[in-house]
């Protein structure tokens, strides 16, 4: 989830997916995808916390943690343009568009993030991402994910775009505006994507936001039958639902 301060308070960085994705297509999320291999072998200039420390918050193992770590700033710099990285360990590139070619090279798994950073003498900075949840797809999609979350602010000087084959429309909003425009029944929001933005509308800042500590249990939302209905039950998401413009909307996998 990547954010930044706005005129209304901190706005956060939006991709509505193409349709034609196997998974939550058409939907409104944040930029994101899945761990490579090469990700838990990765050998880098790191700076920040170890992955000792992200193995606690997120509940895994280290080499776990270091590849979902890898895979963040990987992900970001593929989907968005996006790079936690910098020169030193204390500073972040303020233009990334030098690196255009080996972001396209890394899309298309022709490069690994170890070997681009090496290449270009950079340190993975992962002092500039902040865990933040743990959703689970639920047990009745064919496709699942166990999916963490986490947050980090735009870089300085650095512009995230819709450079990607997996985006129709990029957009940054306000937590508040990204809601608005679901009740409208504009924008589709998945339980995890609702429920995060729903948790940054509380804060003023995006310092705020980076300063929070977040409690992180796995969250997998069930079928449940009791009113009669089959619904997914989830914390919240009685008000998911209650605000929810047209269900038949809500889709997950794409089914043959």
């Amino acid at each position: 989830m990547l954010v930044r301060d706005g005129a209304s308070g901190p706005e956060i960085f939006l991709q509505r997916r193409v349709g034609a994705m196997a998974f939550a297509a058409g939907m409104t999320v944040f930029p994101g995808g899945g761990v490579d291999p090469s990700d838990g072998t990765a050998d880098i200039e790191w700076a920040g916390p170890e992955p000792a420390w992200w193995a606690e918050r997120f509940g895994t193992t280290e080499p776990r943690a270091k590849a979902l770590v890898c895979a963040a700033v990987r992900e970001t710099f593929e989907e968005c343009g996006v790079l936690l990285a910098g020169p030193t360990a204390d500073t972040v590139v303020s233009d990334t568009t030098g690196y255009r070619d080996a972001r396209g090279k890394l899309e298309r798994r022709e490069l690994s993030l170890a070997g681009f950073l090496a290449a270009e003498k950079l340190v993975l900075r992962a002092d500039l991402l902040r865990p933040w949840a743990n959703w689970i797809t639920p047990v009745v999609e064919p496709r699942r994910y166990d999916t963490r979350f986490f947050v980090a602010v735009l870089p300085q000087g650095q512009l995230a775009d819709g450079a990607t084959s997996e985006a129709a429309e990029v957009q940054w909003r306000t937590p508040a505006e990204a809601l608005e425009r679901w009740r409208a029944g504009t924008d589709i929001l998945l339980p995890p994507t609702w429920s995060q933005l729903d948790a940054l509308g509380e804060f003023g800042s995006t310092a705020e936001i980076f300063a929070a500590e977040p409690a992180i249990e796995p969250i997998m939302p069930v079928l449940s039958a009791d009113t009669g209905e089959r619904m997914l039950s989830f914390p919240d998401g009685e008000r998911y639902f209650a605000g929810l413009p047209d269900a038949s909307r809500l889709k997950g996998s794409v089914r043959k």
